[in-house]
């Protein structure tokens, strides 16, 4: 896991090198187990002996991404929201301090925020996170308002741009 982890958004491909430096372990426990992740699918070695995350990292993440909200049933609505708005339309789930975008429906707008299925964002900031800490039980303010109000927004909160 410390290997797949080792890679970011960012990354298209990882040298041997900057595994080792990203998770701490040697190079000879890196390439033993590369094999094994290689054999799951879950890691790939290119022809000039870089790795990337391989095919079965996304096939899990399908399987996680059904098994929390039937798409069939909240992607009609995204859509409909979407509309109704022009804004656009994110759906998270919680994971200790960090939320991570499950669906995205963007708005028709030509200049937005983008925001990737797969996106892992800080809880405790922007108007998700924050409606997410207010309804899992976060105390004070603004958490306070928001369970009132149904909904939160924030303008630079994430981002000052």
């Amino acid at each position: 896991i410390a290997i797949l982890d080792a890679f970011t958004p960012a990354d298209r491909s990882l040298g041997l090198a900057e595994i080792a430096t990203r998770t701490g372990l040697y190079k000879s426990t890196i390439l033993r187990l590369a094999n094994s992740l290689m054999r799951g699918q879950l890691l790939e070695r290119l022809d000039d002996g870089r790795y990337r995350i391989g095919p079965a990292t996304f096939r899990l993440g399908a399987i996680y991404q059904r098994s929390v909200v039937a798409m069939d049933v909240l992607l009609p609505i995204m859509r409909d929201l979407s509309e109704r708005s022009w804004e656009s339309v994110a759906f998270y789930v919680r994971s200790g301090d960090v939320r991570t975008c499950l669906y995205r429906v963007e708005s028709k707008h030509p200049i937005r925020y983008t925001i990737r299925e797969g996106d892992v964002l800080p809880l405790l900031a922007g108007s998700g996170g924050r409606v997410l800490a207010a309804f899992s039980g976060e105390p004070g303010e603004p958490y306070e308002t928001i369970r009132e109000d149904y909904h939160h927004l924030s303008v630079g909160d994430r981002d000052p741009e």
